[in-house]
């Protein structure tokens, strides 16, 4: 009998729905770069078996979020859709109202009215307390060492993120890890494939979420300060003569701050210590050139972003290449697979800190190509607190490279199950 013959064919759909069933587990987020290989191979759109399409390619990906004649899927798209769980639970109706998730005009009017809530003079304020925050959670870190292995996770970076956004929000420290449990919780409705469960998880996260940042408004109006969630009721009331609304729209504004930063800057802060611990010539590069540290936050922002799916729909009829795309169908921008595309990327899949430097700059022959990447968005809806991570991420680093700390890796990081946002649920850490 002809081998060739005998060789069973491959069932697209088939094959894809394998690959993201694997994607989606705790062991394919640990590495997600050989799924992406697969499905680029695949193409740079594949039509997905559960509607719209995938699109894996850097330069589609990137015109796509630059294009306004791509929107977000926000709360009437939402509303239209006929999977009532998925589209219209508590959660995601919550969500579609939250900067992100808006279209113009409305995004214009919040966009405009929010102005930058961290320029250099916010940034240059909150830097001291950052400082102060990485010194004491790196020396509770250190004296943990001295009984062996820590989780610089639970200990570090989930930690940072929270106590910036709410020393800047003047938020109760006593509940920051209320906050920090409820965000983790309410992610879930941002997932591409939420289980009946996780969308449970989240309505309830969505519903104390919605009755404590209620209370703490309500608070803000009898006691008011120079905080941001005060100016920012000083301005709606300025602007919207029904207190409700006005109170809304201050609502929406403190969620999304708080579930922006805490979830994906606990992962950058995360990942940047592990890909240099697992990268040791790349560490001794930045101890021998602190300088490098920006370098570094940016490959670590374009190898593995804490975002790795974003989704878009398309305003009118159009066509992704030859495929059509009517008005109102998705496309899901696959970030994480885009970010290795050999079309883009000299050596994508080798994690270089002096990337974005090039050969000629950096005088040495490891440099790998352009770093231009996709980790905080494009377009319109570019991550508002994109320098704020930054500057996290780089007092961290700083902080921790002063120490004569030799760190390694005890185990393997573990990840939650998910598609769209990164999550390293452990990292432990020793001392030899």
């Amino acid at each position: 009998m002809d081998s060739a013959a005998a060789a069973p064919s491959i069932n697209p759909r088939r094959a894809l729905i394998q690959l993201f069933s694997r994607l989606r587990t705790s062991n394919g987020q640990t590495n997600p770069l050989p799924i992406y290989t697969q499905l680029t191979a695949m193409g740079e759109v594949i039509p997905a078996p559960w509607g719209g399409n995938l699109v894996t390619s850097y330069q589609l990906c990137h015109s796509i979020l630059r294009d306004k004649t791509w929107t977000v899927p926000d709360r009437a798209w939402r509303s239209r859709q006929s999977n009532n769980t998925r589209w219209r639970s508590p959660a995601s109706l919550q969500m579609s109202q939250t900067l992100p998730l808006l279209n113009p005009p409305h995004h214009t009017r919040i966009r405009r009215t929010l102005g930058n809530p961290f320029d250099q003079s916010t940034l240059f304020a909150l830097h001291r307390t950052v400082e102060k925050a990485v010194d004491h959670l790196l020396n509770d870190f250190t004296e943990r060492l001295h009984d062996g292995a820590a989780d610089f996770v639970t200990q570090v970076s989930e930690e940072l993120p929270v106590i910036t956004i709410g020393h800047w929000m003047n938020l109760p420290p006593a509940d920051y890890a209320l906050l920090r449990t409820l965000t983790h919780d309410q992610v879930h409705t941002q997932e591409l494939f939420p289980t009946a469960s996780d969308l449970a998880l989240s309505d309830a996260a969505t519903a104390q979420l919605r009755a404590y940042f209620r209370e703490f408004i309500k608070e803000r109006r009898t006691r008011p300060g120079d905080d941001p969630v005060s100016q920012w009721i000083r301005t709606w009331d300025a602007h919207e003569a029904d207190r409700d609304a006005a109170d809304a729209a201050v609502h929406s504004l403190a969620l999304f701050m708080i579930l922006a930063a805490l979830e994906t800057t606990s992962h950058l802060l995360a990942n940047i210590i592990r890909l240099l611990l697992e990268h040791p010539s790349q560490m001794d590069a930045i101890r021998s050139q602190p300088e490098l540290i920006p370098d570094a936050i940016e490959e670590v922002l374009r190898y593995d972003a804490p975002i790795h799916l974003i989704s878009r729909v398309a305003a009118a009829d159009t066509h992704l290449g030859e495929i059509p795309v009517p008005a109102g169908e998705m496309v899901h921008l696959l970030i994480g697979a885009a970010h290795h595309d050999p079309a883009q990327y000299t050596d994508p899949h080798v994690f270089d800190v002096r990337r974005r430097r090039g050969p000629r700059e950096s005088g040495t022959t490891t440099a790998t190509g352009p770093s231009t990447h996709l980790g905080f968005g494009a377009g319109i809806h570019y991550c508002l607190g994109n320098a704020l991570a930054r500057m996290e991420a780089a007092t961290l680093l700083a902080g921790l490279l002063k120490r004569p700390l030799r760190l390694n890796i005890t185990a393997p990081a573990q990840w939650a199950p998910r598609v769209a946002f990164r999550r390293m649920t452990s990292l432990h850490l020793a001392a030899p």
